[in-house]
């Protein structure tokens, strides 16, 4: 099975894989190179495979993400993903990647909203 991870500017994985765990609100589950064709809204979490060559487990944590599979393709499609083989280090890349991305979104919000009133107020300056 072919496993891409995407992102909105780049693919995170892209790998032959044996095995795959992900988690959608129902529980989690495991895709293995039989399985049938599906999609799956995933919650925020960890998503495990296995390369196919090595049979190593290698671990992505995922925001909220489509997971498709169709033939021998996986792709899951994710605003944000850290790719990681170290279980432990993967939640601590995690809190600080997701951690600086929601400050820039609050950021992004900040200056949203003062547009939003810059421009409610000039409409009732013109009104006057």
């Amino acid at each position: 099975m072919r496993l891409k991870v995407l992102l909105p500017t780049s693919i995170l994985v892209d790998r032959e894989v044996g095995k795959v765990v992900a988690e959608a609100e129902n529980g989690s589950f495991c895709l293995l190179p039989r399985h049938i064709d599906f999609v799956a809204a995933l919650t925020p979490g960890i998503l495990s495979f296995e390369s196919a060559d090595k049979g190593e487990e290698e671990y992505v944590a995922v925001d909220q993400s489509i997971l498709v599979k169709c033939g021998t393709d996986i792709l899951v499609s994710t605003r944000r993903a850290v790719h990681s083989k170290d279980l432990e280090r993967l939640e601590e890349t995690l809190m600080t990647q997701f951690n600086i991305v929601d400050e820039q979104e609050k950021r992004a919000r900040l200056v949203l909203a003062k547009l939003e009133t810059d421009l409610v107020r000039r409409i009732w300056k013109l009104r006057d």
